[in-house]
């Protein structure tokens, strides 16, 4: 959220003070994660795994639904045209792993493998490739 949040007047910081994730437009304007783009591009050209962007938005801030799917559309078009789901329930999806990094919203609770992103053991999107086999 902090690349957003560099974009954003200190007038909108102030009058969102505590509740920056519902500053109107913030998710749109956010920053991919270093080497993320060409982490999503690899793992779609090995085949195997069938990719699916799952994210949570607030719900205070309905903008953020629409800003996510314009992020995507931005970034990553090509690989997930028609594959986002937003749910504030990611457990109820199914799925081989979650690559998430935090363990709220039915994270910890999905029913495959969830990869801690951000974590020791995936600290980057490397770590993530290595152990899906994909370097």
């Amino acid at each position: 959220m902090e690349s957003g949040l560099a974009k954003v007047s200190d007038e909108v910081k102030k009058e969102y003070l505590g509740r920056f994730d519902e500053i109107p437009g913030l998710f749109s304007l956010m920053e991919p994660m270093p080497g993320a783009i060409d982490a999503m591009h690899r793992i779609q050209k090995d085949g195997r795994y069938e990719l699916y962007i799952l994210s949570t938005a607030p719900w205070n801030n309905p903008t953020a639904w629409s800003d996510k799917l314009l992020w995507v559309q931005k970034h990553l078009y090509d690989v997930f045209h028609k594959r986002i789901v937003i749910t504030n329930c990611k457990n109820l999806l199914k799925g081989d792993y979650l690559i998430d990094d935090r363990s709220k919203n039915g994270a910890k609770e999905f029913e495959g493998e969830w990869i801690e992103f951000g974590n020791s053991e995936f600290p980057d999107w490397d770590s993530v490739l290595k152990y899906l086999n994909i370097i």
